[in-house]
């Protein structure tokens, strides 16, 4: 069952149930146009004291059960709908492995390539598949960079629904024909991202289906911080730090929350400082976390396509993730995040595309910083498997 309890603005703090509303809080998205953040983004709320009370009851014998049982019944507990629902394709419970070659002997990749799709954004895809089985809706439409619409194009096969994607057409072609094969209808824009994104919003205005744009629907920072939750169980803590590759910031705002979910309940004390990485053509909220002035990324043009936002849709809560955690963020370059995707593979055999490789240049770059200490402990977030984007790729 799910304990859900109702659904929070983060801007004006209007309640609203399961099913009064279904993207954005109405108030406070009446002024919203493409092209800027979103606003009135929704967050699910939970009967925080029942969460509590089932995890006291069910981890008093963590011997006697399998470490995945208990991974899905902590998610189970944090889902806001219930796990009935959800598509029969397996997503999350993904490796925790330890990377202490840099001379970290606290380092653990998070490794999320290894999901149906090869790609962190399975654990959105899964809920909002979920979503349309409770609602009986048989067409979901999402923009996408690539991964979200590899992402749905695959947990929707898996339920038998249609899958319609908004993609640039410059996106990495296996990302693409991965799209296609699942039999997905493609809509290929001659733009940005945030041009897709745009058109995604379009199309579900006019057609009866869910819409998957991130943060525009609850459930894909819902899904996204269940690798949080598993985090907390593999490492039996909470980590002092979790590096994110950042483009929309709902990444951000998904770990953000799971760990939010486990202190209201009780389960932990504290919340790990979270590492903003960004490419330095698109950081925008970076810039916003620097000097508290929301700007569009001037030109963002990055070989990290997937961390590549003008505009990116979840900037406000992104800020607000920084700043509960204690959190910074900072910027790196495209010669960075191919030198340590490279590294990554040839030290950790961990082969990440160039947006989540971004976490390593990102950690280096924090400890010269004196940011984050040798002796920390710290999770990179590995997001997609390196072969969703070969040409990329330099052997040099």
């Amino acid at each position: 069952m799910s304990y859900f309890s109702h659904y929070r603005c983060i801007q004006c703090g209007a309640q609203y149930g399961l099913d009064e509303v279904r993207y954005l809080c109405p108030v406070c998205s009446k002024d919203y146009s493409t092209g800027m953040p979103l606003k009135g983004v929704l967050e699910a709320i939970f009967d925080y004291e029942e969460n509590g009370k089932v995890w006291k009851k069910n981890r008093l014998k963590p011997a006697e059960r399998p470490a995945e049982a208990c991974v899905t019944e902590l998610v189970s507990l944090f889902s806001p709908i219930d796990t009935k629902y959800y598509p029969v394709l397996p997503v999350g419970n993904t490796p925790l492995i330890p990377a202490p070659e840099w001379g970290l002997p606290k380092l653990w990749l998070k490794f999320d390539g290894v999901n149906p799709s090869g790609s962190y954004k399975d654990r959105a895809s899964q809920l909002m598949v979920a979503e349309a089985n409770r609602l009986g809706i048989e067409e979901i439409a999402c923009a996408s960079t690539g991964n979200a619409a590899c992402s749905l194009a695959c947990l929707c096969a898996s339920a038998g629904k249609k899958a319609v994607i908004f993609a640039p057409a410059k996106a990495p072609v296996a990302k693409l024909v991965q799209i296609q094969v699942h039999g997905a209808e493609l809509h290929k824009v001659d733009g940005t991202y945030d041009d897709a994104f745009a058109a995604g919003l379009e199309y579900s205005a006019r057609h009866e289906c869910l819409n998957r744009n991130t943060a525009y629907h609850p459930f894909t920072i819902e899904g996204k911080k269940t690798a949080g939750l598993e985090i907390f169980l593999q490492l039996g803590k909470v980590p002092d730090w979790i590096v994110i590759p950042v483009g929309d910031g709902v990444i951000l705002a998904g770990i953000h929350k799971a760990f939010l979910d486990l202190k209201r309940a009780g389960i932990v004390k504290r919340l790990p400082r979270l590492l903003s990485v960004q490419n330095e053509t698109s950081d925008a909220i970076t810039s916003y976390w620097e000097t508290g002035e929301y700007h569009d990324a001037a030109k963002p043009n990055t070989v990290a396509d997937s961390i590549s936002v003008k505009t990116p849709s979840n900037a406000y809560w992104g800020l607000r993730a920084l700043q509960e955690t204690d959190g910074k963020s900072l910027r790196v370059s495209d010669e960075e995040i191919l030198r340590d995707q490279k590294e990554l593979a040839r030290k950790t055999g961990v082969f990440g595309e160039p947006s989540c490789s971004a976490t390593l240049s990102g950690l280096k770059a924090a400890m010269k910083k004196g940011w984050i200490k040798r002796e920390e402990s710290i999770v990179l977030l590995i997001t997609g498997h390196g072969l969703k984007d070969i040409n990329a790729v330099s052997l040099s």
